[in-house]
């Protein structure tokens, strides 16, 4: 089913008391949706998403054709993201820091558990992945650097939503239930407050299938900043769940991810 989004308006208005430009709102928007899509969208697919009218959406698409932030591959109305789009996201994570040793770690945790492994960053009400190394052995992309999955959906988020009080995680999330990503997906607020408070008392999050069919992830924040905004986690095959391994798998990821916050704090980085 296709969302839609933000009720068209006059282009380059301002929305009272925000302060943006709206088309430039709406060239971001527009990127956002072709980013989120694993294929191309046609002009009325993301009309239906936008809610943009047919002429400004068309218009602001050849400008971004033009500046390559959009492709147009078959020469159709149809759409998808463009390379300049790559080259700003690399930027990121080019000045990040924290990113060449959360990098180390992870791979060090894969060695130590050999299952594939994250690290992700809270963008509310999303975390966002920006290391992840697969097992050798991995048949199956997991995840990929640049995905955006909802917090409350995701181990990684979890963990990072446990740092914070229960009021926060509202203000957060917003109003009523969460997006249901498979038919294990906790939505139900009272149900996640419950998960966050094991997280709390267990020290790490779980989260079974509740993002990808057939995969159990384990998380533990780390803390380098107060609350933490990251978190690195293990992704674990359901087949090979047992509680015995889920002890050892989360043991491993409190280790690592207490040693990442060390060492980062070690260099000065906040």
């Amino acid at each position: 089913m296709v969302e839609h989004g933000p009720s068209p308006a006059a282009p380059d208005a301002e929305e009272p008391g925000r302060g943006l430009v709206k088309s430039a709102e709406r060239a971001v928007l527009i990127l956002e949706a072709l980013a989120g899509s694993h294929e191309t969208l046609s002009l009325g697919q993301l009309q239906e998403i936008t809610g943009y009218p047919r002429s400004s959406l068309y218009a602001l698409l050849r400008t971004l054709s033009a500046l390559k932030w959009v492709e147009n591959p078959d020469g159709e109305l149809v759409f998808g993201i463009g390379p300049r789009a790559l080259l700003c996201g690399t930027s990121y994570l080019d000045r990040d820091p924290a990113l060449p040793l959360a990098v180390r770690q992870v791979e060090r945790l894969r060695t130590d558990v050999g299952y594939t492994t994250h690290y992700a960053r809270l963008d509310p009400p999303n975390v966002i992945y920006l290391a992840s190394r697969e097992a050798t052995d991995s048949r199956r992309l997991t995840s990929r650097v640049g995905r955006q999955l909802p917090a409350h959906a995701t181990a990684l988020g979890r963990a990072l939503l446990a740092e914070l009080t229960p009021r926060e995680v509202d203000r957060m999330l917003g109003d009523g239930d969460q997006q249901q990503l498979t038919d294990r997906t906790i939505t139900r607020r009272e149900e996640l407050h419950a998960e966050l408070d094991e997280t709390r008392r267990r020290g790490w999050a779980l989260e079974r299938e509740q993002n990808t069919p057939g995969l159990c992830c384990v998380a533990a924040p780390v803390t380098y900043r107060i609350p933490a905004t990251d978190a690195i986690s293990v992704s674990i095959p359901i087949a090979h769940v047992t509680d015995e391994e889920l002890e050892l798998v989360g043991e491993a990821v409190l280790r690592h991810a207490a040693e990442l916050a060390r060492n980062l704090r070690r260099e000065g980085i906040r």
